[in-house]
Protein backbone atom coordinates (compact mmCIF):
# COMPACT_ATOMS: atom_id res chain seq x y z
CA UNK A 1 0.00 0.00 0.00
CA UNK A 2 1.17 3.73 -1.27
CA UNK A 3 -0.02 6.42 1.08
CA UNK A 4 0.56 10.15 0.56
CA UNK A 5 0.68 12.63 2.91
CA UNK A 6 0.38 16.08 2.38
CA UNK A 7 1.39 18.31 4.98
CA UNK A 8 3.30 15.59 6.50
CA UNK A 9 6.30 17.85 7.70
CA UNK A 10 3.65 19.95 9.90
CA UNK A 11 2.58 19.73 13.33
CA UNK A 12 -0.07 16.61 12.88
CA UNK A 13 1.27 15.62 9.41
CA UNK A 14 4.09 14.39 10.73
CA UNK A 15 2.82 12.45 13.64
CA UNK A 16 0.34 10.76 11.39
CA UNK A 17 3.38 9.64 9.55
CA UNK A 18 5.29 8.14 12.50
CA UNK A 19 1.80 6.53 13.00
CA UNK A 20 1.42 4.81 9.73
CA UNK A 21 5.26 3.48 9.72
CA UNK A 22 5.36 2.03 12.95
CA UNK A 23 1.36 0.61 12.95
CA UNK A 24 1.83 -0.48 9.03
CA UNK A 25 5.59 -1.02 8.57
CA UNK A 26 4.81 -2.38 4.91
CA UNK A 27 3.51 0.37 3.75
CA UNK A 28 5.18 2.89 1.42
CA UNK A 29 4.92 6.41 2.98
CA UNK A 30 5.55 9.48 0.61
CA UNK A 31 5.13 12.80 2.55
CA UNK A 32 4.62 16.35 0.45
CA UNK A 33 5.08 19.58 1.89
CA UNK A 34 6.06 22.86 0.82
CA UNK A 35 7.99 23.48 3.41
CA UNK A 36 6.02 26.76 4.47
CA UNK A 37 7.05 28.40 7.47
CA UNK A 38 5.12 25.76 9.74
CA UNK A 39 6.57 22.95 8.16
CA UNK A 40 10.13 21.38 9.18
CA UNK A 41 11.99 18.95 7.94
CA UNK A 42 13.36 18.64 10.99
CA UNK A 43 10.52 17.01 12.54
CA UNK A 44 10.93 14.08 10.25
CA UNK A 45 14.34 13.33 11.37
CA UNK A 46 13.74 10.20 12.70
CA UNK A 47 12.26 8.55 10.03
CA UNK A 48 14.00 10.34 7.28
CA UNK A 49 16.78 7.47 6.06
CA UNK A 50 13.97 4.47 6.41
CA UNK A 51 13.50 2.53 3.49
CA UNK A 52 9.60 2.89 3.40
CA UNK A 53 9.68 6.44 3.46
CA UNK A 54 10.01 9.45 1.25
CA UNK A 55 10.01 12.90 1.12
CA UNK A 56 9.14 15.46 -1.78
CA UNK A 57 9.25 18.87 -1.62
CA UNK A 58 6.44 20.22 -3.76
CA UNK A 59 3.14 22.76 -3.40
CA UNK A 60 -0.09 20.88 -3.63
CA UNK A 61 -1.01 23.39 -6.20
CA UNK A 62 1.54 22.77 -8.36
CA UNK A 63 -0.64 20.55 -10.90
CA UNK A 64 2.56 19.23 -12.75
CA UNK A 65 4.57 18.37 -9.68
CA UNK A 66 2.00 16.46 -7.98
CA UNK A 67 0.81 14.49 -11.01
CA UNK A 68 4.70 13.72 -11.74
CA UNK A 69 4.76 12.52 -7.90
CA UNK A 70 1.48 10.16 -8.69
CA UNK A 71 3.25 8.94 -11.54
CA UNK A 72 6.02 7.80 -10.06
CA UNK A 73 4.64 6.46 -6.84
CA UNK A 74 1.28 5.08 -7.90
CA UNK A 75 -0.11 5.70 -4.51
CA UNK A 76 -3.19 4.11 -3.07
CA UNK A 77 -4.67 6.52 -0.24
CA UNK A 78 -3.96 10.23 -0.32
CA UNK A 79 -4.30 12.18 2.96
CA UNK A 80 -4.57 15.69 2.70
CA UNK A 81 -3.34 17.72 5.69
CA UNK A 82 -1.33 20.44 3.86
CA UNK A 83 -3.77 23.85 4.59
CA UNK A 84 -2.48 27.32 5.88
CA UNK A 85 -4.03 26.75 9.27
CA UNK A 86 -3.45 29.91 11.33
CA UNK A 87 -6.43 32.01 12.27
CA UNK A 88 -4.84 35.23 12.49
CA UNK A 89 -2.25 34.64 9.54
CA UNK A 90 -5.83 34.69 7.92
CA UNK A 91 -7.25 37.35 8.98
CA UNK A 92 -3.79 39.61 7.71
CA UNK A 93 -3.72 37.61 4.32
CA UNK A 94 -6.84 35.47 3.52
CA UNK A 95 -5.29 35.29 -0.27
CA UNK A 96 -3.00 32.57 0.35
CA UNK A 97 -5.31 30.39 2.63
CA UNK A 98 -8.13 30.17 -0.29
CA UNK A 99 -4.89 29.46 -2.59
CA UNK A 100 -3.77 26.06 -0.77
CA UNK A 101 -7.11 25.14 1.29
CA UNK A 102 -9.09 25.50 -1.97
CA UNK A 103 -7.51 25.50 -5.37
CA UNK A 104 -4.63 23.08 -3.65
CA UNK A 105 -7.72 20.41 -2.45
CA UNK A 106 -8.70 20.68 -6.51
CA UNK A 107 -5.75 19.93 -7.86
CA UNK A 108 -5.09 17.24 -5.53
CA UNK A 109 -8.44 15.71 -6.19
CA UNK A 110 -8.29 16.35 -10.14
CA UNK A 111 -4.95 13.91 -10.31
CA UNK A 112 -6.36 11.78 -7.81
CA UNK A 113 -9.14 11.15 -10.40
CA UNK A 114 -6.60 10.69 -13.14
CA UNK A 115 -5.04 8.30 -11.07
CA UNK A 116 -7.51 5.89 -10.08
CA UNK A 117 -7.01 6.36 -6.45
CA UNK A 118 -8.62 4.13 -4.13
CA UNK A 119 -9.50 6.46 -1.51
CA UNK A 120 -8.61 10.54 -0.87
CA UNK A 121 -8.69 11.75 2.55
CA UNK A 122 -9.69 15.78 3.90
CA UNK A 123 -8.72 16.41 6.89
CA UNK A 124 -10.78 19.27 7.99
CA UNK A 125 -11.48 21.05 11.19
CA UNK A 126 -14.66 22.00 13.89
CA UNK A 127 -13.54 25.30 12.98
CA UNK A 128 -15.82 25.21 10.19
CA UNK A 129 -19.27 24.80 12.08
CA UNK A 130 -18.62 28.11 14.03
CA UNK A 131 -18.85 28.00 17.19
CA UNK A 132 -21.34 27.21 20.61
CA UNK A 133 -22.38 29.59 23.26
CA UNK A 134 -20.57 29.39 26.52
CA UNK A 135 -24.36 29.33 28.65
CA UNK A 136 -25.48 25.80 26.45
CA UNK A 137 -22.83 22.90 27.81
CA UNK A 138 -25.42 20.63 25.89
CA UNK A 139 -24.71 21.62 22.43
CA UNK A 140 -22.08 19.87 20.59
CA UNK A 141 -21.29 19.71 16.60
CA UNK A 142 -22.22 17.07 14.59
CA UNK A 143 -21.75 15.83 11.39
CA UNK A 144 -25.21 17.58 10.58
CA UNK A 145 -24.31 20.70 11.96
CA UNK A 146 -24.93 23.80 9.37
CA UNK A 147 -21.46 25.46 8.68
CA UNK A 148 -21.30 28.71 9.67
CA UNK A 149 -17.78 30.15 9.35
CA UNK A 150 -16.24 32.93 11.54
CA UNK A 151 -12.86 33.19 9.88
CA UNK A 152 -11.10 33.53 6.19
CA UNK A 153 -9.37 30.20 7.57
CA UNK A 154 -12.60 27.96 8.88
CA UNK A 155 -14.59 29.61 5.64
CA UNK A 156 -11.73 28.26 3.20
CA UNK A 157 -11.74 24.43 4.97
CA UNK A 158 -15.17 24.62 4.87
CA UNK A 159 -15.31 25.24 0.72
CA UNK A 160 -12.40 22.40 0.55
CA UNK A 161 -14.83 20.61 2.38
CA UNK A 162 -18.09 20.91 -0.05
CA UNK A 163 -15.82 20.91 -3.36
CA UNK A 164 -14.67 17.46 -1.77
CA UNK A 165 -18.52 16.11 -1.32
CA UNK A 166 -18.86 17.82 -4.64
CA UNK A 167 -16.10 15.62 -6.54
CA UNK A 168 -17.94 12.50 -4.73
CA UNK A 169 -21.24 13.24 -6.06
CA UNK A 170 -20.26 14.04 -9.40
CA UNK A 171 -17.19 11.99 -10.18
CA UNK A 172 -17.69 9.34 -8.04
CA UNK A 173 -14.43 9.77 -6.76
CA UNK A 174 -13.81 8.13 -2.50
CA UNK A 175 -13.47 10.30 -0.38
CA UNK A 176 -13.59 10.59 2.98
CA UNK A 177 -13.84 14.24 5.53
CA UNK A 178 -12.53 14.14 9.62
CA UNK A 179 -13.29 17.25 11.53
CA UNK A 180 -11.30 17.76 14.29
CA UNK A 181 -11.30 19.61 17.50
CA UNK A 182 -8.05 21.19 18.72
CA UNK A 183 -4.99 18.95 18.66
CA UNK A 184 -1.53 19.11 21.02
CA UNK A 185 1.32 17.19 21.51
CA UNK A 186 4.69 16.62 20.48
CA UNK A 187 6.01 18.70 17.26
CA UNK A 188 3.22 21.37 17.40
CA UNK A 189 4.78 24.79 16.40
CA UNK A 190 5.30 27.22 18.58
CA UNK A 191 3.20 29.49 17.39
CA UNK A 192 -0.08 28.02 18.77
CA UNK A 193 -1.19 28.16 22.53
CA UNK A 194 0.17 24.93 24.23
CA UNK A 195 3.65 25.19 22.62
CA UNK A 196 3.94 29.28 22.97
CA UNK A 197 2.90 29.06 26.48
CA UNK A 198 5.30 26.10 27.22
CA UNK A 199 8.31 27.78 25.54
CA UNK A 200 7.66 31.13 26.57
CA UNK A 201 7.05 29.81 30.10
CA UNK A 202 10.52 28.91 29.87
CA UNK A 203 12.27 31.52 28.87
CA UNK A 204 10.00 33.56 31.68
CA UNK A 205 8.61 35.77 28.89
CA UNK A 206 5.12 37.16 29.35
CA UNK A 207 2.10 34.56 28.10
CA UNK A 208 -0.25 36.61 26.09
CA UNK A 209 -3.93 35.27 26.34
CA UNK A 210 -7.19 36.91 24.42
CA UNK A 211 -9.47 38.64 26.14
CA UNK A 212 -10.07 37.02 29.28
CA UNK A 213 -9.21 33.76 27.90
CA UNK A 214 -12.70 32.24 29.14
CA UNK A 215 -13.13 30.42 25.26
CA UNK A 216 -13.25 27.14 25.40
CA UNK A 217 -11.60 24.09 23.19
CA UNK A 218 -11.77 20.53 23.05
CA UNK A 219 -8.21 19.34 22.63
CA UNK A 220 -7.39 16.07 21.30
CA UNK A 221 -4.09 14.55 21.87
CA UNK A 222 -2.59 14.04 18.07
CA UNK A 223 -2.18 10.31 18.56
CA UNK A 224 -5.49 9.35 19.32
CA UNK A 225 -6.71 11.96 16.14
CA UNK A 226 -4.15 9.68 14.20
CA UNK A 227 -5.44 6.27 15.18
CA UNK A 228 -9.11 8.18 13.75
CA UNK A 229 -7.63 8.95 10.16
CA UNK A 230 -6.02 5.21 10.11
CA UNK A 231 -9.59 4.04 10.98
CA UNK A 232 -11.09 5.69 8.67
CA UNK A 233 -9.24 5.58 5.56
CA UNK A 234 -9.23 1.88 5.48
CA UNK A 235 -12.92 1.50 6.98
CA UNK A 236 -14.53 4.66 6.38
CA UNK A 237 -17.89 5.09 4.23
CA UNK A 238 -16.96 6.53 1.08
CA UNK A 239 -18.48 10.53 1.06
CA UNK A 240 -18.86 10.64 4.41
CA UNK A 241 -17.86 13.06 7.34
CA UNK A 242 -16.75 11.73 10.47
CA UNK A 243 -16.24 14.28 13.88
CA UNK A 244 -13.24 13.39 15.80
CA UNK A 245 -13.14 14.92 19.61
CA UNK A 246 -11.55 14.47 22.39
CA UNK A 247 -14.40 15.43 25.20
CA UNK A 248 -11.26 17.47 26.76
CA UNK A 249 -13.09 20.86 27.37
CA UNK A 250 -10.99 23.74 28.85
CA UNK A 251 -11.01 27.36 28.82
CA UNK A 252 -7.92 28.64 27.34
CA UNK A 253 -6.73 30.48 30.99
CA UNK A 254 -7.56 26.97 32.67
CA UNK A 255 -4.72 25.96 30.17
CA UNK A 256 -2.49 28.26 30.91
CA UNK A 257 -2.69 28.14 34.40
CA UNK A 258 -2.02 24.72 34.21
CA UNK A 259 1.23 24.72 32.53
CA UNK A 260 2.56 27.06 35.01
CA UNK A 261 1.70 24.88 37.45
CA UNK A 262 3.43 22.21 35.33
CA UNK A 263 6.76 23.73 34.85
CA UNK A 264 6.56 26.28 38.66
CA UNK A 265 6.38 29.32 36.88
CA UNK A 266 4.53 32.59 38.48
CA UNK A 267 0.97 32.93 37.20
CA UNK A 268 2.14 36.52 37.14
CA UNK A 269 3.74 35.75 33.87
CA UNK A 270 0.00 35.79 32.23
CA UNK A 271 -0.82 39.09 30.12
CA UNK A 272 -4.09 39.96 28.74
CA UNK A 273 -4.07 41.47 24.86
CA UNK A 274 -6.52 42.52 22.68
CA UNK A 275 -9.36 39.76 21.69
CA UNK A 276 -9.06 38.48 18.32
CA UNK A 277 -11.29 39.66 15.92
CA UNK A 278 -14.29 37.14 15.29
CA UNK A 279 -13.03 35.11 18.05
CA UNK A 280 -14.93 31.79 18.43
CA UNK A 281 -16.34 31.44 22.25
CA UNK A 282 -16.55 27.65 22.61
CA UNK A 283 -15.80 24.39 20.03
CA UNK A 284 -17.10 20.93 21.45
CA UNK A 285 -17.59 18.25 19.20
CA UNK A 286 -19.96 14.93 19.35
CA UNK A 287 -17.64 12.06 18.39
CA UNK A 288 -20.92 9.90 18.33
CA UNK A 289 -20.47 8.82 14.57
CA UNK A 290 -16.75 7.32 14.49
CA UNK A 291 -17.19 5.45 18.06
CA UNK A 292 -20.95 3.75 16.27
CA UNK A 293 -19.45 3.13 12.76
CA UNK A 294 -15.68 2.21 13.34
CA UNK A 295 -15.38 1.72 17.19
CA UNK A 296 -12.91 4.92 18.21
CA UNK A 297 -12.63 6.72 20.92
CA UNK A 298 -9.89 8.74 22.66
CA UNK A 299 -7.32 7.14 25.04
CA UNK A 300 -5.65 10.11 26.44
CA UNK A 301 -7.12 12.10 29.08
CA UNK A 302 -5.92 15.88 29.25
CA UNK A 303 -4.19 15.86 32.24
CA UNK A 304 -2.10 12.61 31.08
CA UNK A 305 -1.74 14.16 27.46
CA UNK A 306 -0.56 17.80 28.70
CA UNK A 307 2.03 16.11 31.23
CA UNK A 308 3.36 14.34 28.22
CA UNK A 309 3.22 16.91 25.95
CA UNK A 310 5.21 19.51 28.58
CA UNK A 311 7.67 16.79 28.82
CA UNK A 312 8.38 16.18 25.52
CA UNK A 313 9.02 20.68 25.07
CA UNK A 314 11.22 20.10 27.69
CA UNK A 315 13.57 17.19 26.49
CA UNK A 316 13.40 18.87 22.79
CA UNK A 317 14.38 22.25 23.46
CA UNK A 318 16.74 22.12 20.56
CA UNK A 319 13.65 21.37 17.92
CA UNK A 320 11.68 24.51 19.23
CA UNK A 321 14.30 27.02 19.54
CA UNK A 322 15.55 26.52 16.13
CA UNK A 323 11.77 27.37 15.07
CA UNK A 324 11.75 30.57 16.90
CA UNK A 325 15.46 31.77 16.19
CA UNK A 326 14.56 30.75 12.33
CA UNK A 327 17.32 28.32 12.27
CA UNK A 328 14.95 25.20 11.03
CA UNK A 329 14.06 26.78 7.75
CA UNK A 330 17.79 26.02 6.68
CA UNK A 331 17.27 22.26 7.56
CA UNK A 332 16.15 21.33 3.81
CA UNK A 333 19.69 22.80 2.10
CA UNK A 334 21.28 20.66 4.73
CA UNK A 335 20.00 17.64 3.90
CA UNK A 336 19.19 17.60 0.54
CA UNK A 337 21.94 20.49 -0.98
CA UNK A 338 24.54 17.16 -1.97
CA UNK A 339 21.68 14.62 -2.84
Amino acid sequence: MVVIVTGGAGFIGSNFVFYMIEKHPDYRIICLDKLTYAGNLSTLKPVINNENFRFVKADICDRNAVDKLFEEEHPDIVVNFAAESHVDRSIENPEVFLRTNIIGTEVLMDVCRKHGIKRYHQISTDEVYGDLPLDRPDLFFTENTPIHTSSPYSSSKAGADLLVLAYYRTYGLPVTISRCSNNYGPYHFPEKLIPLMIANALNDKPLPVYGEGINVRDWLYVEDHCRAIDLIIHNGKEGEVYNVGGHNEMKNIDIVKLICKELNKPESLITYVTDRKGHDMRYAIDPTKIYNELGWLPKTKFDDGIKKTIKWYLENREWWEDIISGEYQNYYEKMYSER
